[in-house]
């Protein structure tokens, strides 16, 4: 998320430190400096998660029934992505990728500043407070264009319709976005963890972890050990939330937590299609 171009290598005593991630921010910047440099960084490591995070499910589209402990947590069992579905998809994705995101992360190297590389690494305290917020204030911000897009029917036509082609989801389609829509999510997603001065590292954590929300919420799968699950008091959406959502589209428009959803009643329940 962030474009760094600038460092001074740890110390000792910053490899000394009793930070739990100590070890592994002094092994990203001792080894894999002109990596984590680059300004293609963020890039490549945001498209590889959605593309590793989507890989096995897509598998589990394409086996289908044949995997029954797998096909019986589908929640539109009747409506199964096709391999021309998925290749359609994963193709928008890669060709917005190479020929809008990556110019335009590289166009920001000379716009931006150059923010350094501290020396020492977050706690793990930090980082999990700086993902919450960073993750929080995203989550407003889609809430309000994502409502504001569904509302508007030029912006929606324009904008917004390219994600909904499909009414089933399928892990593919995570990505599925028109270019006006990526650069929007792309923007924010850079610059929420600026705004929030967090730390690389906690910037880059959040790149990966909110990808893997954003795939569990397009899997089609209610199943039992997603986040959704593992989170209590129903505080994520989830796949059965966002799955609602392509049925109904005037429903559930926050991509990942449920509070906005049922502060101004757009929250609805899935309804599982019966096999």
């Amino acid at each position: 998320m962030l474009n760094i171009t600038e460092l001074s290598l740890p110390s000792p005593r910053s490899r000394s430190s009793d930070r739990l991630l100590q070890p592994l921010w002094d092994h990203l910047l001792i080894h894999h400096l002109s990596l984590i440099l680059s300004p293609f960084f963020p890039v490549i490591l945001a498209f590889f998660s959605y593309f590793i995070f989507s890989l096995p499910f897509a598998v589990m589209d394409l086996l289908g029934e044949k995997v029954s402990s797998f096909h019986k947590y589908k929640i539109q069992p009747d409506r199964r992505p096709t391999l021309a579905m998925m290749a359609r998809s994963f193709m928008t994705a890669l060709y917005n990728h190479v020929f809008f995101v990556l110019p335009a992360a590289l166009i920001a190297t000379f716009v931006l500043p150059a923010p350094t590389l501290p020396q020492s690494a977050p706690t793990l305290c930090q980082l999990l407070t700086e993902g919450l917020a960073t993750l929080l204030l995203f989550d407003t911000q889609y809430f309000i264009w994502h409502y504001v897009h569904h509302k508007h029917p030029q912006l929606y036509r324009w904008i917004h319709a390219v994600h909904h082609e499909y009414t089933v989801t399928f892990s593919w389609s995570t990505e599925q976005l028109s270019i006006p829509e990526l650069m929007s999510v792309g923007f924010w997603s850079n610059l929420d963890p600026i705004i929030l001065k967090c730390h690389p590292l906690s910037a880059w954590c959040v790149t990966v972890f909110s990808l893997w929300m954003s795939v569990e919420d397009h899997i089609g799968y209610d199943l039992p050990w997603t986040l959704n699950h593992l989170v209590p008091f129903g505080l994520l959406g989830g796949a059965p939330a966002h799955d609602m959502h392509h049925q109904r589209p005037s429903t559930n428009y926050a991509p990942f937590f449920s509070h906005w959803d049922r502060t101004f009643g757009t929250a609805a329940t899935l309804k599982k299609s019966k096999q």
